[in-house]
Order: structure tokens, then C-alpha cells, then sequence
């Protein structure tokens, strides 16, 4: 079990370098990831004095009991709005400032609850939480691997029994199937199936009328869910003819994809990492048709910190997870993009992900 106690306290370090007396959490991604509480509608006040109150309502009493023991929480009785608990609440913690999370709270939200507390200074923060969540334990590192491997075996099953007549959105359906077959809670996110030129959209919507045999290629773009975390993967598959200008497109993003993954580890500038594989796709004359970064972290969320992007000049610490995702994109023709996810470990990097990625092994007709 994390040790939530252990992540509440060095939020607190952080608050401290803020100025304020304690946060407000307002983020329910946030809240999960400091008390593991997984309902949503709640709040998590901290004191840097120690105080430590969930604020919820009365669907969400047993629930809170059972997964946060211990834990002081304040229940709103029915009819009892948020905006009108928190003021009392915040007042009577004795609290001068107080930090709120800019990015979870609305602009209205934020007036009204600063016209409520005009006696408290409200000091904005923006990814305190986030900041600590780039770094997994091991608890979120299992999770994760676990992740992986369900995405992994549901792909194997799709691939295996792909047909010609299927169209995108009947193996997006598929590739949901399996995911909750092999006992995932859902996929990471909608899976993107493109066939062809629709491959050449980096977050297509797969269709009901575009088939595998309309093209020589489908690009899938998918990942589970495993309790709380998440995967993310990016594999094409050739079911037509294998064409020279697929075989050099392929196997240039190939090539970056394993350039930069051989690239990374602690210390390690995160737009360097970027840089390596950009390099690479410019050199075969595709620079301009690599136009997203190069990978993200991911974890409780698919897409949060840290980032293998261009002027992003942090460096990487043992514990982030990666995408590592080249792509070249052809409005008209499609798509290649191979995306794995990448440990960073003390001494270098472990590759999470195993599904095949040489050309011989992709073609599936």
C-alpha cells in the first residue's frame, strides 16, 4: 500500500516554499494520489501544521473510511454546497494563506471563494502535485507494468484474428474487449485504429466505414487500464503489400524511436532526448512531417509530466515513466508512429513495453 503520509508531507515541503499555512486540493486526481480516496466530488485540506481534513459529502462517508483509515474528514449534509462548507472549514483550521491549485479550480469558483474567505489570502500554485508524481514508487511502477501487459496481450488477440471486413471502429471495440477480458478496469483511453491515410491524424476517431483491406497498413494506438494506472502503445501493422516507401518511412521512425530510448537516463535532458530522435527523422528528409513532441509521462493520467519535448530543459530522474513515440505523418497516404514506454532506472532505462517493433515481425498478412 503507498504510503500516502510519506506523499502528504512532501507536499507540505513544497507549500512551505510558497508561503502559505496549507493547501487546498482541489484536483480529484490530486486527492487519489495523496489519500487514495477513488470518488470524485472532494476536496483535501492540508495544514503545515499538520492538519489533514478530506472534504466530501454523504454518498462518500463508508467509502472514505474504508480507503483512507484514519484520515479526518468533514461531511456535507444534503443541500450543504461545496462553496459554502469550505469558508467555515478553512476559517476554523485557522489558516491566514492558503494555496489552491490554479489548474482545478474555475475562474468563478476561485471569485466566489475569494469574496468568501476575504480574510484569507488565497496564493496560486500551479503542479505542486504534479511535480511529485513524475517520480513513481514502486507500488506505481507495478501498476504500470501491469498496465502494459494487459494492453499487450489484448493487442496479440486482436492482431491474431484481424480480418479484412473489419472496419476501425469494430477493432477499436475489439481491442476494448480484450483489455477487460485480461482484466484491465477499461482501455487508457479511446484507442486510435487508423487504416491507410487515416493514420496520417495523430488522434483520429476510427469510423464505421474505412476496413483493413481499403489499405496496406493500420496504425493502433492504445493502452489499459490496470486499478489506478494507466499504458500507452503505438504499433502498425502491415496487412497489404509492403511498398519501399512504407519499408523507408517505417524503419526511419524505427530507428528514432530505438536511438532515443538508448538515449535516456538520469540526467538526461528531457529535449535532448527529443532532439535525438528529431534528429534522426530530419536526416531522412521526414523533418517536417514529425510535428508533436517526442514522448510524455504517464501514469494516474495519460498525458502529464514529464516531457520529451523541445525546451523542456529538465532532466530526467530514475523512477519517470516515458512514451518514447516518433511519428511521420503524409496527409493523404498515413501514418507510422511506434510508441513504448520507458522506465527510467539508477543506471539507464528499462523498456516496459515487449510487443514486437521490427518490420519482419509486423506484417500480419
Amino acid at each position: 500500500m503507498p504510503d500516502f503520509a510519506k506523499r502528504r508531507d512532501k507536499l507540505r515541503r513544497l507549500v512551505r516554499k510558497t508561503d502559505a499555512d496549507a493547501i487546498l486540493i482541489t484536483s480529484e486526481l490530486n486527492v487519489t494520489y495523496l489519500t487514495g480516496f477513488t470518488g470524485d466530488s472532494s476536496y483535501l485540506l492540508l495544514t503545515n501544521a499538520g492538519d489533514e481534513l478530506i472534504i466530501s459529502d454523504m454518498r462518500y462517508g463508508t467509502h472514505i473510511e474504508t480507503e483512507c483509515p484514519g484520515l479526518e474528514m468533514s461531511i456535507r449534509g444534503p443541500g450543504v454546497k461545496m462553496l459554502e462548507a469550505l469558508p467555515k472549514i478553512v476559517k476554523s483550521a485557522k489558516v491566514s494563506s492558503l494555496a489552491v491549485e490554479t489548474a482545478a479550480m474555475t475562474v468563478a469558483f476561485h471569485e466566489e471563494f475569494t469574496k468568501a474567505l476575504s480574510d484569507v489570502k488565497l496564493v496560486p500554485t500551479t503542479g505542486l502535485v504534479e511535480q511529485l508524481r513524475e517520480v513513481k514508487d514502486k507500488g506505481e511502477i507495478a501498476e504500470i507494468r501491469e498496465a502494459v501487459a494487459i494492453a499487450e496481450k489484448a493487442f496479440a488477440v486482436v492482431i491474431a484474428s484481424l480480418r479484412p471486413e473489419q472496419t476501425e471502429k469494430e477493432l477499436l471495440d475489439a481491442v476494448e474487449a480484450q483489455v477487460r477480458l485480461f482484466g484491465g478496469e477499461c482501455t487508457a483511453f479511446w484507442p486510435i485504429v487508423g487504416v491507410g491515410s487515416s493514420a496520417a491524424m495523430g488522434h483520429y476517431r476510427p469510423g464505421r466505414e474505412r476496413r483493413v483491406a481499403d489499405a496496406d497498413f493500420v496504425l493502433f494506438d492504445w493502452g489499459a487500464k490496470a486499478n489506478l494506472y494507466l499504458s500507452d502503445l503505438t504499433r502498425v501493422v502491415v496487412t497489404g503489400k509492403l511498398t519501399s516507401k512504407f519499408e523507408k518511412i517505417y524503419n526511419t521512425v524505427l530507428a528514432a524511436n530505438r536511438a532515443a530510448i538508448k538515449a535516456i537516463r538520469p540526467g538526461a535532458i528531457m529535449q535532448d532526448i527529443d532532439g535525438v530522435a528529431r534528429k534522426v527523422i530530419e536526416k531522412a528528409g521526414y523533418g517536417k512531417k514529425f510535428g508533436h513532441s517526442l514522448g510524455h509521462g504517464f501514469g494516474l493520467q495519460i498525458h502529464e509530466g514529464p516531457w520529451l519535448r523541445m525546451k523542456e530543459d529538465r532532466p530526467l530522474q530514475a523512477g519517470m515513466v516515458v512514451t518514447v513515440e516518433p511519428g511521420i505523418y503524409i496527409p493523404g497516404w498515413g501514418g507510422v508512429r511506434i510508441e513504448d514506454d520507458i522506465l527510467v532506472t539508477r543506471d539507464g532505462h528499462e523498456e516496459l513495453s515487449i510487443v514486437a517493433k521490427d518490420l519482419g515481425e509486423c506484417v500480419v498478412v
